[in-house]
């Protein structure tokens, strides 16, 4: 397990993080997010959408759980939990099949189905950081998320230049 600590100044700044992540992504990787409201979530899922080339804006799917997006060469699956009660629910409701599938799943509010999510993942938590700044926590888990957020490091550590 590898932890990442990232700070954004702006939303710019966090959804650039997003597209970051989004360029390195391949297929088959699971993105919890964590964070309470208004701590930069969706804005972060856009930056991974623009950054797999997905069509069409990224909008929150609070009402209709999931927004499916193509990616230039795979599916991207916008999950957001917020207003889903149980675990039973997640289950019943057959999202979590996504969390094994061959695209890209991105899930707002995580914590929700920490119990069900596969072990091996990248795991985000946002926080805001006053005056509009966000601390941006991430941790691998699993041998190719650990390989992904080094590469991550990498990139950003080579745009800070």
């Amino acid at each position: 397990m590898i932890r990442v600590d990232l700070v954004s100044d702006s939303p710019q700044e966090t959804q650039e993080f997003g597209v970051s992540l989004g360029q390195l992504l391949r297929g088959g990787e699971l993105i919890c997010l964590e964070g309470e409201l208004g701590s930069g979530k969706t804005t972060f899922i856009q930056g991974i959408g623009r950054g797999l080339e997905a069509d069409g804006p990224i909008t929150s799917p609070t009402f209709t759980l999931v927004n499916e997006y193509r990616g230039e060469n795979l599916a991207f699956y916008h999950v957001d939990l917020y207003r889903v009660e149980s675990r039973r629910e997640i289950i019943a409701s057959g999202l979590d099949d996504l969390f094994f599938g061959d695209g890209v799943c991105a899930i707002e509010w995580a914590e929700k189905a920490r119990e069900i999510v596969p072990p091996e993942r990248l795991w985000i938590i946002l926080q805001h950081g006053g005056e509009g700044r966000r601390l941006i926590s991430m941790e691998a888990v699993g041998p190719g998320y650990e390989d992904l957020l080094s590469s991550l490091e990498g990139e950003l550590a080579r745009r800070r230049r």
